[in-house]
């Protein structure tokens, strides 16, 4: 090749333009049924009466589940936690994220192809589409046809349907944070401004992820499928496609020799069943959510051409590669990593439901008066005085006994009986006398004993500093 012939080539691949986004297509998912397609939509059905039914659950006539955010209360069942019981929601957090890494390190992305939000919105978004576009064929000789009444007609139905169910969902989403019987009675203008916006503002999501974005969502938005490759092992399970069985692929009639084909009849509907579009026989990819839906496919084919089931399956990269059997397997998933996961998980859980079953519902929080130091009193004796704030977290009025000790002679000017509402906080003023000769000068260190009546299992006693001049 003379060298003005290169040269003019070199250029020409320099100035191609070279671009790094996929052009999105469109994906037309095929229905399935089967075993996994069965289990999605048990969890689909589960998650979904949890969602909707927890806000007209009622508790001690109020709701049962509800983060009060205007009253800075958050009721779960008989638990009432205040602001100060944040720690509850860092332990949630980490219990969440150790539950993560457990099921991830076991088997996959099972949380993505079956509890996902994304991924049950689309379910059921995708099923309300075949209901009324139709099959995948349908729909897509559907969106090729022109704008005709027919069209236009089924595109309105399928988007109103898909409206309504997001802001149902936005609806009830608020109502976790404000009381279900109150956005009730306040519909359709008595909502405040921030209830309608987050009713819209989720509702608009769900409608956007649910019905257009999809796959996308668990390709270019979840961060979970960027760090879950780090969180896989050899021992991991996941769906795989068994190249040895299925390899090389091609079509073939029904009962006729196979030749040296392997096992894949190369059918596609691996690819047009999965949510998020790959090819499964590509390999472990990303992209794909654990949902079982390529095996549900592929296994009435196996059965048609009587090959045993499994070519595509829920295995681990060393079962594949060594051969292992079923109880091979199991006994590989539990290894080191695990057991630490698990254990880790468990302490913590049970540390937590220990701290729960021995909470004291009643706080109580000790101020000093900083704007009278000391004073003395008429009989001579020494006095501080203190503001006392009471966080009744039961169900039921109580009735407090507040007592002081610490100091010789201390005591309090008057008997204190503090009578705090269910679920409501109360201040009160105290006075504490100290005899003139008790304790030293400056700071001294005293406690208040607080014990409801009727139940001693709800006492507190709290630190606090008297000052002698």
């Amino acid at each position: 090749m003379k060298p003005s012939e290169n040269s003019g080539q070199d250029a020409s691949v320099a100035e191609a333009p070279v671009s790094f986004y996929e052009k999105h297509r469109k994906i037309y998912i095929r229905e399935v049924r089967g075993w996994w397609a069965t289990w999605r939509w048990i969890f689909v059905w589960f998650t979904q009466i949890l969602f909707y039914g927890a806000p007209w659950l009622l508790w001690n006539d109020r709701q049962a589940i509800l983060f009060h955010l205007v009253e800075r209360k958050f009721y779960l069942f008989g638990l009432v936690l205040w602001p100060q019981d944040v720690f509850y929601l860092a332990v949630l957090l980490i219990v969440s994220a150790y539950a993560l890494f457990l099921f991830t390190a076991i088997a996959g992305r099972l949380f993505c192809g079956y509890a996902c939000p994304q991924t049950v919105y689309s379910e059921i978004f995708m099923w309300i589409e075949n209901r009324i576009e139709g099959d995948r064929s349908a729909r897509m000789k559907l969106d090729k046809a022109p704008l005709s009444v027919r069209k236009i007609g089924l595109k309105a139905v399928k988007h109103a349907v898909w409206l309504l169910i997001s802001l149902w969902t936005g609806f009830t989403l608020v109502a976790y944070f404000t009381p279900m019987q109150e956005l009730l009675a306040a519909l359709p203008f008595g909502l405040s401004g921030w209830e309608l916006f987050w009713t819209f503002f989720y509702a608009g999501f769900c409608y956007m992820q649910a019905g257009f974005l999809r796959e996308q969502v668990c390709k270019y938005m979840c961060p979970y499928a960027r760090f879950q490759g780090v969180m896989f092992d050899p021992d991991t399970l996941v769906i795989t496609y068994d190249p040895e069985r299925g390899e090389p692929r091609g079509a073939r009639k029904k009962g006729a020799d196979a030749g040296n084909l392997g096992d894949c009849v190369d059918c596609g509907l691996c690819v047009v069943v999965c949510p998020t579009g790959i090819d499964i026989r590509k390999g472990i990819q990303y992209e794909c959510i654990g949902c079982g839906a390529c095996i549900d496919a592929c296994d009435p084919v196996m059965d048609k051409i009587g090959k045993p089931r499994g070519l595509i399956r829920y295995t681990t990269e060393n079962a594949l590669a060594k051969h292992f059997g079923s109880a091979d397997v199991l006994a590989h998933i539990m290894r080191p990593r695990i057991i630490l996961y698990t254990a880790i998980l468990a302490l913590i859980c049970v540390a937590t439901a220990w701290s729960l079953a021995t909470r004291v519902p009643l706080m109580v929080d000790v101020i000093r008066d900083r704007s009278v130091l000391s004073r003395e009193a008429d009989d001579g004796s020494i006095e501080n005085v203190y503001n006392l704030k009471f966080m009744n977290t039961t169900e039921l009025t109580q009735r407090y006994r507040v007592q002081v000790d610490g100091l010789p002679g201390v005591k309090l000017a008057e008997d204190q009986a503090v009578e705090v509402e269910s679920a409501e906080n109360h201040e009160v003023t105290v006075v504490v006398r100290v005899p003139p000769e008790s304790g030293q000068k400056g700071a001294n260190t005293i406690y208040f004993n607080i014990q409801a009546e009727g139940d001693e299992k709800i006492a507190v006693r709290e630190k606090a500093s008297f000052l002698m001049p």
